[in-house]
């Protein structure tokens, strides 16, 4: 038996050992004057085994069973060739098969990934980690590579192997706590999960791969190895010129949409529509609405459909509800090749407890926090990640960076940022630990975040990130050298909540409430401001954005339309969720398509033309959107006629001459000859009417346009005798 320790050969069949390769594979043996090498392998499901030496026609040497479990040896001279050896193979069913041994290949890990991963700094682990096809001495296979530190045993388990943790073994590599194999000859396609064996638990876990990019469809668990490499993009002037963009000068109008819900086909059982029919559906769509980005939400993978996809278990894989990954590259190249930034929502806020994902992962809270009061979130039950562990953040790092390099996303939107910044976030007090400055601030978060945002400005020129953030933090989305979270925008919530609670009154009462549409002026440039009306604000009893209107259906309609227009006058990107653009009725369900009949009728149509002519003058005029975030961008005229429920403001662009009147009504009552101050003599067209016809409207207006006279008003020495009409907005630009 070669001098074997009985008790680590009982370990290795027992499929206990911590370092097959000590045992398995090819070594060197002190036998006599001659060198001599053992070479060994464990399959537990043959009955025969031969070794294969240097090239194909040469006398196959016969194998000895060492134990009956399956473990056989043949001792040959050595030094062996440079060629691989091979095993012949006759299983118990008498069936012959040939391949080469895994444990034939040296490990692949070098020092140095090894020294970056211990550090965290190794922000391409996702070139290494997970599964990666390698040629290895002239052979295909894939390379398998595990972060477990708490595992007594790793093994790769899949449908070539029959589940079965005895056959393929990791080597771990010592206190990185990572483990690796590499096994010739797998396909694409192929099935797999790790099995570990904790040195805490008894029973043995079976994990999908964290860093796999494809999984099983639902309800089915396991990892699938797919070559991203293969796809050729076509999407090459998109990306140039988006390197060129500075993304706080130029529109930004996003489409909000989940991809499960936006169409369904209800011919086919409801079925969800492919990555291929979204890019022939949804891309013509949104180009011809005028915007210029889809936000998805999250379409990482996610064991439950309500979840809506912020309960992520696959951080590097694209949800396979909807097709391949490779299908996915297609979607986001068409949109690019269409002129279409394609942005994801991103959760690395916390993470389901799945028994397949990261929960228990080497059967201790390795992702996470033990102690509940740092590692469970309350509102949403599922585990918060240990931010203060180098390798969790690198993980985390590693995923968003992904993203933009693998699939070209342009931007990632950050899903509850405030939870991941507050250690008390929906905690009562003694339900928290404070930080070891007494504070309650995340600093392990805060780490992350500002890694996460030096890093994708510094290697994704023009590629955006999005923090969803509700609290007064400071500086979320100034630079990190200058003290902020370096994110490029924050989503407005204060303003999002504010104009739906004033849109929400009767007009009768709105005089009372004046300050809700003017207070966001006060803060609007502190932050690069995102103005949104999200997913969240049509779900949960909330109620469409059309039924939360007042009044008949004429003035919901108009109320609708003068908030969006309201929205696209006032300073900040703007961003709306899918079915908002016709006006919806019912919340959204995640289980169904949106209201696409609805489009039949002339009021849901003549809001949908409303938006879209909304979004192509915001991307036409510089005015606005090129000093969104900068005071200089902004006038107010008037704020303070409450009694009309009135306002009015210019837009500039960085051509100060260049300016837009934004002026808003919001009673159903019209307002004739309302007088309004303006810094030029001269015409001033009508470039946009809410209350015109083809939207829907009574068509109250201007004739197209006034002409301003020498009266002075509002501290200007030239004014328009403006028409206002019932619930609307006007914008006016002189030319």
């Amino acid at each position: 038996m070669s001098g074997l320790p009985l008790d680590q050969l009982e370990q290795l069949v027992q499929g206990q050992h911590w370092d097959p390769l000590a045992i398995l594979g090819a070594h060197p043996m002190a036998q006599g004057s001659s060198p001599t090498v053992a070479i060994r392998c464990f399959l537990p499901e043959a009955n025969d085994v031969a070794l294969l030496l240097g090239e194909r026609g040469r006398q196959p040497i016969p194998m000895t069973r060492l134990h009956e479990a399956g473990l056989f040896e043949a001792i040959v001279p050595g030094p062996l060739g440079t060629s691989p050896y091979r095993l012949h193979i006759t299983n118990h069913a008498g069936q012959v098969s040939e391949r080469h041994d895994p444990y034939g290949f040296p490990p692949l890990l070098t020092d140095f990934e090894l020294h970056l991963f211990a550090e965290g700094t190794f922000f391409k682990a996702y070139d290494t980690m997970g599964a990666h096809l390698r040629t290895v001495q002239s052979i295909a296979g894939v390379h398998f590579v595990v972060w477990a530190p708490n595992a007594a045993r790793v093994s790769v388990v899949g449908d070539f192997n029959q589940w079965d943790g005895r056959r393929h073994p990791m080597t771990s590599r010592g206190a990185t706590g990572l483990w690796e194999l590499f096994i010739p000859e797998l396909t694409d396609g192929t099935l797999y999960k790790y099995e570990i064996r904790s040195r805490h638990l008894d029973a043995p876990l079976l994990k999908a791969d964290p860093y796999a990019v494809a999984s099983e469809l639902r309800p089915k668990t396991a990892s699938i190895f797919r070559k991203l490499s293969s796809y050729r993009w076509k999407d090459q002037s998109w990306m140039t010129a988006r390197a060129q963009q500075d993304p706080l000068a130029t529109p930004l109008s996003i489409y909000e949409l989940h991809l499960g819900s936006w169409m369904r086909i209800p011919e086919e059982g409801n079925r969800w529509l492919t990555y291929t029919e979204l890019a022939e559906k949804l891309i013509p769509y949104v180009k011809n609405m005028g915007y210029t980005h889809v936000e998805l939400l999250p379409i990482t993978e996610h064991p439950f459909d309500g979840s809506w996809g912020y309960q992520t278990t696959g951080y590097f894989a694209v949800t396979s509800r909807h097709g391949s990954p490779e299908d996915f590259m297609a979607f986001v190249d068409t949109a690019h090749q269409a002129g279409i930034g394609v942005l994801m929502d991103w959760t690395p806020a916390h993470f389901p407890d799945d028994p397949h994902g990261l929960a228990q992962f080497d059967g201790t809270h390795l992702y996470d926090h033990a102690d509940p009061r740092l590692g469970y979130h309350p509102d949403w039950h599922s585990r918060i990640f240990n931010y203060d562990r180098v390798e969790v953040r690198n993980f985390l790092l590693n995923s968003g960076l992904f993203w933009l390099d693998r699939y070209h996303i342009d931007g990632l939107r950050v899903d509850a940022v405030a939870s991941m910044l507050y250690l008390d976030y929906a905690r009562k007090e003694g339900e928290w630990i404070p930080n070891q400055f007494g504070g309650r601030e995340n600093l392990g978060a805060v780490t992350l975040l500002k890694d996460l945002n030096v890093l994708v400005h510094r290697d994704f020129p023009g590629a955006m990130t999005i923090a969803e953030e509700s609290t007064s933090w400071a500086g979320v989305s100034r630079p990190t050298y200058a003290g902020g979270l370096g994110f490029t925008f924050k989503w407005n919530m204060g303003w999002m909540h504010d104009i739906l609670e004033y849109f929400g009154h009767d007009p009768v009462h709105r005089p009372f409430h004046q300050n809700q549409i003017t207070f966001g002026l006060l803060y609007a440039f502190n932050e690069n401001f995102i103005l949104v009306l999200s997913h969240d604000e049509v779900v949960h009893g909330k109620r469409g954005l059309l039924d939360k209107m007042p009044g008949d259906e004429w003035q919901r309609f108009a109320n609708l339309r003068s908030l969006y227009g309201l929205m696209y006058g006032h300073p900040g990107k703007k961003m709306l969720f899918m079915g908002g653009e016709f006006g919806q009725w019912c919340e959204w369900n995640h289980d169904t398509s949106l209201e696409w009949h609805l489009c039949d009728f002339e009021p849901h149509v003549g809001l949908q033309r409303f938006v879209r002519d909304l979004n192509w003058l915001y991307r036409q005029e510089p005015a606005l959107h090129e000093l969104d975030h900068d005071w200089t961008g902004f006038q107010w005229i008037d704020f303070s006629d409450a009694a009309h429920s009135v306002i009015a403001f210019l837009r500039k662009a960085k051509d100060q001459d260049n300016q837009i009147l934004c002026l808003c009504n919001f009673t159903p009552v019209p307002r004739y000859n309302y007088r309004v101050g303006v810094p030029g003599e001269g015409y001033y067209r009508e470039l946009l009417n809410s209350d015109a016809s083809a939207y829907g409207g009574s068509d109250v207006g201007n004739a197209g346009g006034l002409q301003t006279s020498a009266l002075p008003s509002h501290g200007m020495p030239h004014s328009l005798a403006v028409t206002l009409p019932p619930l609307s907005v006007l914008f006016l630009k002189r030319i």
